[in-house]
């Protein structure tokens, strides 16, 4: 039995998102602009936030992360200001996306344009416990770059 995904769409205009071949991992949201707006102007180095016209209910245990469209990102330098965007399962308000142009060019959001994908994954919520010190390991505190290029 698959597991569900329930959707609400605030307005019957909103796309209704799926996946896009067979083996996808995660299905595209595009953007919608209300009150007869069809599109908007990402400036270069500019932040957006960009409505969907969905709201989502994800099963207890599953959280949905929003990333960047990978052709957008190349082609454009359009990505997730927050990337990867965690909506939680007890989220129930329209998911937004907050994007940010890396581009030298200004980007125009229309309407109806697939700006991220969504990927629901099981989670796993675990009990925190506080410690003195932690177990050893061969890598220790070696951070950023420690283990090589």
């Amino acid at each position: 039995m698959k597991i569900k995904l329930k959707i609400v769409k605030l307005r019957s205009e909103v796309i209704t998102p799926k996946y896009m071949t067979k083996g996808a991992a995660g299905f595209d949201v595009a953007a919608f602009w209300e009150d007869s707006c069809v599109s908007k102007i990402l400036k270069a180095g500019d932040m957006l936030i960009v409505p969907t016209g969905l709201k989502l209910e994800l099963p207890l245990g599953y959280e949905a992360q929003v990333r960047p469209r990978s052709g957008l990102a190349f082609n454009h330098g359009i990505t997730i200001v927050n990337s990867p965007g965690t909506i939680d399962s007890d989220f129930r308000g329209e998911v937004k996306i907050a994007l940010i142009n890396l581009g030298k060019k200004d980007f125009e959001i229309k309407t109806g344009e697939r700006i991220a994908q969504i990927i629901v994954s099981k989670i796993e919520q675990l009990e925190i416990e506080e410690v003195q010190s932690l177990s050893q390991t061969d890598r220790g505190e070696g951070g950023f770059g420690s283990t090589g290029l």
